[in-house]
């Protein structure tokens, strides 16, 4: 990856298209939003997929995150908290607890940040 300096942050050009990252919203995306989507995203995809392997048919899943930052220690993350609303028919609470289990050890962002940032999942189903 390649990110080239602009006047308030950086770009860096994906086949996706082009990301901006700066510390003022206003300029592009702040460095831990980007963090964050990185671990609950990446967190919510292999859940969708463990759930798919598993034949547990879903409707739906919506990703809620919340974020503990240490100002005294230069405002990093310490603490992310995931929360899944799933929306499916006869969805059983003790299979979703398992995927979810079996997703947080097989999420390479969550095992990346294992041990610098508590990450938490919760879920509720519909």
């Amino acid at each position: 990856m390649e990110f080239k300096m602009k006047d308030v942050g950086f770009t860096a050009q994906f086949e996706y298209g082009e990301l901006h990252v700066a510390g003022d919203e206003a300029h592009g995306f702040r460095p831990y939003q980007l963090m964050v989507s990185s671990i609950a995203v990446c967190s919510g995809g292999v859940l969708r997929k463990i759930l798919e392997k598993k034949r547990i048919v879903i409707d739906d899943l919506l990703i809620k995150t919340d974020v503990v930052r240490n100002e005294k220690e230069a405002n990093r993350l310490e603490k992310i908290h995931i929360h899944y609303i799933i929306t499916g028919v006869d969805l059983k609470e003790h299979k979703i607890e398992q995927a979810i289990e079996v997703a947080r050890k097989n999420c390479p962002m969550v095992q990346s940040v294992k041990g610098c940032i508590e990450v938490v999942e919760t879920f509720e189903l519909k």
